[in-house]
């Protein structure tokens, strides 16, 4: 049984930083699959995909309102997943997913749907 746990929601001003990790328990090359990474679901909106990275590859690919702003990493070897928010804007506040086993392909406007999900976590950016 997979199950991602996020960690490092809170609250803080426009312009600054923030890291989010996910830990990642019951992982196995064969049942977490290729993709892993960060969705969010702003206030009112629908959830959206952040930012993903294919475990194998080491690809990685972002949403345009997020590029140069945001970046995935993973430590293999703690079983964690990072997104380093930075120039946080009001716009970025949502409740942050982790999630796994999901395809973005660059061909796809929206990713497929994960197998699975943390509990999320609540960012919230203030001006």
């Amino acid at each position: 049984q997979v199950q991602l746990v996020e960690y490092g929601g809170g609250s803080v001003q426009a312009g600054g930083s923030h890291i989010l990790s996910c830990v990642v328990s019951g992982y196995t090359a064969t049942n977490v699959g290729i993709g892993m990474g960060w969705f969010r679901q702003p206030p009112g909106k629908e959830r959206e995909g952040v930012a993903r990275i294919y475990t194998r590859s080491g690809r990685i690919r972002y949403a345009d309102s997020v590029k140069g702003r945001f970046t995935i990493s993973r430590d293999s070897a703690k079983n964690t997943l990072y997104l380093e928010m930075n120039n946080l804007k009001p716009e970025d506040t949502a409740t942050y997913y982790c999630a796994a086993d999901f395809i973005w392909d660059s061909g796809q406007s929206t990713p497929t749907t994960p197998s699975y999900w943390g509990q999320g976590t609540r960012v919230t950016v203030s001006s």
